[in-house]
């Protein structure tokens, strides 16, 4: 049963794991694409190791990118964030990690709760294709949602006045208010970001192994001591 996981997974003594660089959480920002360090490449490791197999990072701005990478058989599993429009074409494993999406804003607009966020009148700025964007598109039907590339895009329509309302995780929109008393945060998460692995679709068995994988990894305290490590005990929550 093993090999067979195995060869499911990969076709050689090579685990290939893609990695979304653009995700400050869970990559050191610092880090370069030949050798990218954090938790997400941590898991890509770990998983390598369970398999007796190499492991080689296969690193990308974004996760546009990865996802797409999957066409052209560039990577054996990857470490992003699960949506049910990229389970179309992707097998998605349960979460190890979870992350929260929340909405801010300057404190003079009279906005108390995420259903007022949509609002034709309101503009909110995303990193296009991010996790928080799909869920976006597919439950607002009334704002403006105003696609950047790049985390650093967004925040910059947002000072500039371009959009109303900034969406983005929950750690990273704290430092905008802590820089700035101009801002308030909705605490309610408008979505949660489920981190997990993705493989191939239709690799049933190599779905049920790395489930069982990550279950393991929550149980023992692997995950718990990895948030330790890399100093996110406070921004990052392990599914239950």
């Amino acid at each position: 049963m093993f090999d067979l996981v195995r060869k499911e997974i990969s076709s050689n003594n090579i685990l290939r794991v893609g990695i979304n660089m653009s995700n400050f959480l869970l990559v050191n920002k610092d880090s370069a694409f030949s050798k990218p360090e954090g938790l997400s490449p941590d898991i890509g490791a770990l998983l390598a190791k369970e398999l007796d197999l190499k492991c080689q990072y296969i690193a990308f701005k974004n996760p546009g990118e990865l996802i797409d990478a999957i066409e052209q058989d560039k990577w054996d599993v990857g470490n992003f964030a699960f949506e049910k429009k990229r389970a179309e074409i992707i097998d998605f494993s349960n979460p190890y990690i979870n992350i929260d999406a929340n909405f801010i804003m300057k404190k003079d607009i009279s906005i108390l709760n995420n259903e007022e966020v949509d609002s034709k009148e309101l503009k909110i700025a995303v990193v296009n294709r991010s996790a928080y964007d799909l869920w976006l598109s597919d439950n607002f039907k009334k704002a403006k949602i105003i696609r950047a590339k790049t985390i650093t895009e967004t925040h910059n329509l947002f000072y500039n006045q371009d959009v109303n309302i900034l969406a983005g995780l929950k750690p990273k929109l704290l430092e905008e208010l802590n820089n700035n008393d101009q801002f308030k945060l909705i605490d309610e998460p408008f979505t949660f970001i489920k981190q997990s692995i993705g493989i191939k679709k239709g690799n049933s068995k190599a779905m049920d192994f790395i489930n069982n994988f990550v279950s393991r990894k929550i149980k023992d305290g692997t995950i718990k001591s990895l948030l330790k490590k890399y100093d996110l005990e406070d921004k990052l929550s392990i599914p239950v």
